[in-house]
């Protein structure tokens, strides 16, 4: 079944089963034209939707073709970015960032197939010129990279002119919190509970104060203990938390609150220090509240915890404890970095993996290797005697 020029075509190859082609114009870079087979299943009605629904992405592609001789790298940023690829909204955010930079700068004019891997490097090496950090850098490098791997899968392009090229090396050792730092900091935050309750008068200011003391206390615990990341606990609520088992199945992004960063729901064994503390504020806080209704939140700046604490306000408490205790280079994530640092130097790279919600260990592995057990000289030992018996 074939309709007017540029709207695509059908065919069903078996019952149910539909190839759907639509021809997408010349390419913007060689000049040869392409055409997209796409295979759906269904009935006529739902290959027609999607032929058309492709065909109206074809027709955007041909027009962006047809109106400039090459195609820029600011354009296909563009692009890219209209594109939906099912990122969480901070994933959005920061890459949009990214390409804005590089779309502003002097690569942003360059057409895409004269982006080769020597430019990258002149480009890193100007940047870093300029004083920027190597994760702004990475992050950047990271994201024309893949627009341009997309646009080559969607034959956008017909050659990957980064292709071969090496990804930017990881970042550095991740930095944790010592022992000492974290001990001091649950002092810290203990004596600003008892200073708030000794200052504590009948004014509004006051209860405040010291209902935010209280908070900052329990989120250095929990954050110590669990690892959680600072969304996962901008985003838990009073009822995640039974017996000394805390749930943990939500998290932040860009300050929407939707499922955890791997899209998986862990469940935690608190140290029994930590459930009691949940517990004891908690009831301390709806006591202080009365008995009208009293919100979800566990993190709150309200009285009755009906409006979530926002994951930067999260940080920004935590960050005012750090540098009132002297300690202003720890941050809330470190604290998570310490929680794995601490059992993956004890050879528990299984239970580091769940505690923090990584997919899988190879993640643990590659991120905290550093910290292993030095376990060389007991292989030597075990080879002596199989050895030499």
């Amino acid at each position: 079944m074939n309709s007017h020029r540029g709207s695509g075509s059908l065919r069903e190859r078996r019952p149910g089963v539909w190839e759907v082609r639509v021809a997408l114009g010349a390419d913007p870079v060689s000049g040869r034209s392409r055409v997209r087979s796409l295979t759906g299943h269904g009935d006529r009605k739902v290959a027609q939707i999607a032929r058309a629904r492709w065909a109206e992405e074809a027709d955007r592609i041909r027009i962006r073709g047809h109106a400039r001789a090459g195609l820029t790298v600011a354009d296909l940023l563009e692009d890219w970015l209209a594109t939906d690829h099912g990122w969480r909204p901070s994933t959005l955010a920061g890459n949009r960032s990214a390409a804005g930079y590089v779309a502003r700068d002097r690569l942003g004019s360059r057409v895409v197939t004269d982006v080769s891997p020597a430019v990258v490097r002149a480009i890193l090496a100007a940047w870093r010129d300029a004083g920027w950090t190597d994760p702004t850098i990475y992050a950047r490098i990271r994201v024309l990279r893949s627009a341009i791997s997309w646009a080559y899968s969607e034959r956008i392009l017909d050659m990957h002119p980064l292709d071969g090229m090496r990804s930017p090396p990881a970042t550095g050792v991740r930095m944790h919190a010592t022992l000492d730092q974290i001990r001091d900091l649950l002092a810290h935050s203990q004596r600003g509970v008892q200073e708030a309750t000794a200052d504590l008068d009948s004014t509004g200011p006051g209860w405040a104060r010291l209902h935010r003391a209280e908070q900052v206390q329990l989120m250095t615990e929990l954050a110590a203990d669990s690892g959680a990341r600072r969304g996962e606990l901008a985003a838990l609520q009073l009822s995640d938390l039974v017996g000394d088992v805390l749930t943990i199945s939500r998290g932040t992004s860009n300050e929407i609150v939707g499922p955890t960063k791997t899209n998986r729901v862990r469940r935690l064994t608190l140290s029994p220090t930590t459930a009691a503390l949940w517990r004891d504020q908690v009831e301390v806080w709806r006591d202080r509240h009365g008995e009208s209704h009293f919100g979800p939140w566990l993190f709150s700046a309200a009285p009755d915890h009906s409006i979530r604490l926002t994951t930067g306000c999260l940080g920004n408490w935590f960050s005012a404890l750090c540098h009132d205790a002297g300690h202003p280079d720890v941050t809330l994530h470190r604290l998570r970095h310490s929680v794995a640092t601490f059992l993956v130097e004890r050879g528990d790279i299984l239970a580091a993996q769940y505690r923090l919600g990584h997919r899988d260990a190879g993640t643990t592995l590659r991120t905290y290797s550093h910290v292993l057990p030095m376990t060389d000289h007991q292989a030597a030992t075990t080879l002596e005697l199989l050895l030499h018996p």
